[in-house]
C-alpha cells in the first residue's frame, strides 16, 4: 500500500462515498490524507449511513459536515442526504455548496433550510451533471441566468415547484436527457391544473405520484416514458417515433394519447390499469419491432372484451416475451382455428391469475401450443389464506393438469411464483 500513488489512493477513497468511511480510512497515514485533501472525488453525508447523525444536535452536524467537506479540493460528486434530520441552517449550506460549484459534476441534495435557499442560484451556470433535489421549494426561474449548461439528468422528489417554473428549468437544461419527478407538488395559478413541458434532448422521463387535469409532453427524441401511481385526466406525448419503452403502472387516466410515437417501441409494459383493448391496441398496432409486451393486472372497459393473442402474433412479429394476467372469461380462450397463427418468437412466457379457474388451465395449454419455440414458461398466482375445500379441489385440479401438460413440452423450464 505504500507504493500506491496518491492518485489511485483518491480512487479507493472515493468508492468508500459515505463520508465517516472516508475520514476514517483517510486517518491511516500522512499519505492518505493528503490523497483525501486533493484526490478525493466523492464524498456523501447520508442519515442513514450512521445512527449517531440521528444524536447530534444541529450544530454540531453542521460543523462536522463543514470540517470535512473543506479539508476537500475538488470534489465531482457531493451528496448531502439528511431527510430525516432536524433542519439546518441555510449559511453553512450555502458555504457548502459555493465552495464546491466550480469542481462539482454531481449533486445529489436533500436537505431542508431555514429559510429556504435558492438552490438553482448556487449551482446554475456550472458544471453540473447530474442533479438531484428532494424536500425543497423551487421559486423564480429565471432560464437566461440560472442556465445548467452541462446537466444530463435531472430528479425532483417532493419538491414544491410551479407548473410554469418547472417547464423554465427544463428549458434552462438544453442537455438534460433523463428526468425524475416524483411526489412534486405542483403550484397552479391557474384553475386547470395543466403541466406542459418541453425539451429537444429528453430521451428518458419517469413520472410517479402526480395528480393534474392535463399533462403535454413534447419531446422529440424520447426513449423511455414511464408513469406510475399518477391520477391524470389527459396524458398528450407529441414525440418523433423515437419512443423504445412505454411503462404504465398503476395510473388513472381518462385520455392517453401518444400519438404517432409508437412505430420504434420495443417494450410496453402496462399494469394495475384499466384499458379498452381496442383502442389500446390500435395505439400499439404498428409497433412491429415490439419485443416484449406485458399486460398485468389490467382491467377492460367492456366486459365482453378480451386480449386477442392472434392479432398480437400478426402485428409483433419480433415479440420474444409475452406477460399476461388479468380476470379469465370464456371469450378470452377463443384463439381462433388451431394453426391459425403461432407466436414463433416467443422464448419467455409468463401467466398469472388473481382467482383460480378451470379456464386457466385451458389459457395455459392453448397458448404453449401456439408457442413453438418457448423455453421458459413462468406461472404467477394468488393463494388466498383461507381456502375452502373448492379452492383447494380447483388448485390441485391445475397442479394435476399441469404436471401432464409440461410432458408434452419437456423443453420448457417451468417456474412458479405464489403469493
Amino acid at each position: 500500500m505504500e507504493y500506491l500513488p496518491v492518485e489511485v489512493i483518491g480512487n479507493i477513497l472515493s468508492r468508500l462515498g459515505a463520508a465517516r468511511d472516508v475520514v476514517i480510512a483517510s486517518s491511516t497515514c500522512q499519505k492518505w490524507r493528503e490523497a483525501w485533501r486533493n484526490h478525493l472525488h466523492t464524498l456523501t453525508f447520508n442519515s442513514n449511513d450512521w445512527p449517531v447523525y440521528h444524536e447530534l444536535t444541529r450544530s454540531r452536524l453542521e460543523i462536522i459536515v463543514t470540517q470535512t467537506i473543506f479539508q476537500t479540493n475538488g470534489l465531482h460528486c457531493l451528496s448531502i442526504i439528511m431527510d430525516d434530520v432536524d433542519e439546518f441552517s441555510a449559511a453553512p449550506v450555502i458555504a457548502w455548496l459555493m465552495y464546491t460549484r466550480e469542481t462539482l459534476r454531481q449533486l445529489h441534495y436533500n436537505v431542508r433550510t431555514t429559510p429556504n435557499i435558492n438552490i438553482l442560484e448556487k449551482c446554475g451556470r456550472q458544471k453540473l451533471e447530474v442533479l438531484a433535489l428532494a424536500h425543497n421549494t423551487i421559486t423564480g426561474v429565471e432560464p437566461s441566468y440560472q442556465k445548467f449548461p452541462c446537466l444530463r439528468s435531472l430528479s425532483l422528489s417532493y419538491v414544491s415547484i410551479s407548473a410554469l417554473d418547472l417547464s423554465l428549468f427544463l428549458t434552462a437544461c438544453p442537455k438534460v436527457e433523463v428526468l425524475s419527478l416524483v411526489s412534486i407538488d405542483i403550484v397552479m395559478s391557474d384553475p386547470q391544473a395543466m403541466m406542459e413541458l418541453t425539451s429537444n434532448s429528453l430521451k428518458d422521463i419517469y413520472v410517479e405520484a402526480i395528480s393534474l387535469d392535463k399533462i403535454i409532453l413534447e419531446a422529440d427524441s424520447l426513449e423511455k416514458l414511464h408513469l406510475k401511481d399518477c391520477t391524470l385526466e389527459v396524458f398528450e406525448l407529441v414525440s418523433k417515433g423515437s419512443l423504445r419503452l412505454l411503462k404504465i403502472d398503476d395510473v388513472s387516466v381518462i385520455h392517453l394519447d401518444i400519438g404517432e410515437s409508437t412505430e420504434n417501441l420495443e417494450t410496453v409494459d402496462v399494469s394495475n390499469f384499466t384499458i379498452m383493448w381496442s383502442k389500446f391496441h390500435h395505439m400499439i398496432a404498428i409497433s412491429s419491432k415490439l419485443k416484449r409486451l406485458r399486460l398485468w393486472g389490467v382491467v377492460f372497459d367492456d366486459e365482453d372484451e378480451a386480449v386477442d393473442i392472434e392479432t398480437i402474433s400478426a402485428c409483433f412479429p419480433q415479440l420474444s416475451h409475452l406477460s399476461l394476467s388479468y380476470e379469465l372469461r370464456e371469450t378470452s380462450l377463443h384463439y381462433g382455428s388451431q394453426d391459425s397463427f403461432q407466436l414463433e418468437n416467443v422464448v419467455v412466457l409468463e401467466l398469472g391469475w388473481t382467482v383460480i379457474s378451470d379456464l386457466f388451465s385451458h389459457w395455459v395449454a392453448g397458448l404453449l401450443e401456439r408457442c413453438p419455440n418457448l423455453k421458459k414458461l413462468v406461472i404467477y398466482g394468488v393463494v388466498s389464506e383461507t381456502k375452502t375445500h373448492e379452492e383447494c379441489h380447483t388448485l390441485a385440479n391445475f397442479t394435476t393438469f399441469i404436471v401432464r401438460l409440461m410432458k408434452k413440452h419437456l423443453h420448457v423450464d417451468v417456474q412458479f411464483e405464489f403469493e
